[in-house]
């Protein structure tokens, strides 16, 4: 059984809405074990839906039509796909009076726009719309079938795990379970990655399953996403427990999480196991540090505080900086060292440099001091950052906590508390 997704909306071709429907979609297939190999996008045109449905249809078993169910005169994806079957439109009593029931629970008129969504291809059977007013449909196409099923995310997921997924499933007949599992890293490029897991990727070419790949992820590092194929998904999950002790022996500590855990997330973790509080001192990253760490639920555990200490007044008077230049090793050791003094913390981090456009203390755009002060021992590193404003200072929060997370897991802990 192999399934593909087409997404109609001019605004998806705009980019005004991103499509994130389709990725869903994409993900729930592969967790069932049906193929999918291709995704198209079509705006608000009859003619190009159409032709896009046939296209579709000549290559995949089942098509997921996703958007253009609504009630207004763009919404036409209806009549594309009778076009397609050869049947005509044929509005169904029942989807009237369900919908109307909707309006009158929402004490609301219904404008006499929606009964175009109670029209359904001759031969077609509704999906019930639950969350919404727009049905669905399953057309059958020859021995080939089309799944209609409504742009707004919600209604989407909901139709597509109640009725179009276990259709699909059925219509499979036996299957594979595809699972994935994504190892977050920092610190190496793609490139160099390859490198190192050259020989594990040499030996799993030979052998099929399971496969490595890399995804870039810009200010998120570099993940190696591991996929396994097995009759259930258990069975997929061994092969994958296999699969990731053999690439974290490789990558060691390059390896910071799983799927979607963030940097954030495991200093947390980290400095909750060993009892220590944390505080930060920023500057060109201007309160970036401090909004990520008390993103991560429960932080009040380990997260003192901040300062943002932009203006350099702030550093000289506040945290103690030398007077001199503040785009330094000096002043990011006496930052760090400073908030933690200041803020009662057993660590203190600090971030200082330059994120454009423009120089700054003859130093060149890019220019990062990372400052650490865990117990009584201060150091600060320097790194040059590639990209725009922007960019700098998203990666200097994650190259400042990988500092942290790395001294965690093999520095000891700090010799005398904070004060």
């Amino acid at each position: 059984m192999e399934c593909e997704i087409v997404a109609v909306g001019t605004e998806l071709l705009l980019g005004q809405i991103v499509n994130a429907n389709a990725a869903w979609m994409g993900e729930q297939l592969a967790l069932r074990g049906i193929d999918h190999h291709r995704q198209s996008v079509v705006g608000d045109n009859h003619a190009r839906i159409v032709a896009t449905l046939r296209e579709a249809l000549d290559r995949a078993d089942a098509v997921i039509v996703c958007g253009g169910l609504g009630p207004t005169q763009d919404d036409i994806t209806r009549e594309a796909i009778a076009e397609v079957m050869g049947a005509p439109l044929v509005r169904d009593d029942s989807l009237v009076t369900a919908m109307r029931e909707v309006f009158a629970r929402r004490g609301r008129p219904m404008p006499e726009s929606n009964l175009r969504q109670a029209d359904v291809p001759e031969g077609a059977t509704p999906i019930e719309q639950r969350t919404g007013t727009a049905p669905g449909l399953i057309c059958p196409v020859g021995d080939k079938v089309v799944y209609a099923v409504p742009g707004v995310p919600y209604e989407m997921r909901e139709m597509l795990e109640r009725t179009v997924l276990p259709d699909l499933e059925a219509r499979a007949g036996t299957r594979r379970v595809l699972v994935s599992r994504t190892l977050r890293t920092w610190g190496e490029s793609e490139s160099r990655l390859a490198e190192l897991l050259a020989p594990r990727l040499d030996a799993l070419d030979g052998a099929g399953n399971p496969t490595l790949a890399f995804l870039a992820s810009g200010i998120e590092g570099i993940r190696v996403r591991l996929t396994a194929s097995a009759a259930t998904a258990p069975e997929a999950a061994e092969l994958l427990d296999a699969e990731e002790t053999q690439v974290r022996a490789i990558l060691g500590d390059l390896v910071f999480s799983s799927d979607d855990e963030p940097m954030e997330a495991v200093v947390g973790r980290l400095l909750e196991d060993r009892g220590l509080t944390l505080a930060v001192a920023e500057s060109l990253t201007g309160g970036l540090v401090a909004s990520r760490l008390v993103a991560v639920a429960g932080a009040s555990a380990w997260f003192t505080g901040a300062v943002v200490a932009y203006d350099s007044r702030v550093k000289h008077e506040v945290l103690g900086v030398p007077k001199g230049p503040v785009v330094s090793e000096a002043a990011a050791k006496a930052m760090a060292d400073g908030v933690r003094r200041h803020l009662g913390a057993d660590v203190g981090l600090a971030t200082t440099g330059v994120a454009g456009p423009v120089e700054q203390e003859d130093q060149p755009v890019g220019t990062v001091w990372l400052g650490m002060a865990v117990g009584d021992e201060v150091d600060a590193v320097h790194v040059r950052l590639p990209g725009d404003r922007d960019r700098i200072r998203q990666m200097s929060v994650t190259s400042l906590l990988d500092r942290l997370r790395r001294r965690l897991l093999h520095g000891a802990a700090p010799s005398s508390s904070a004060g």
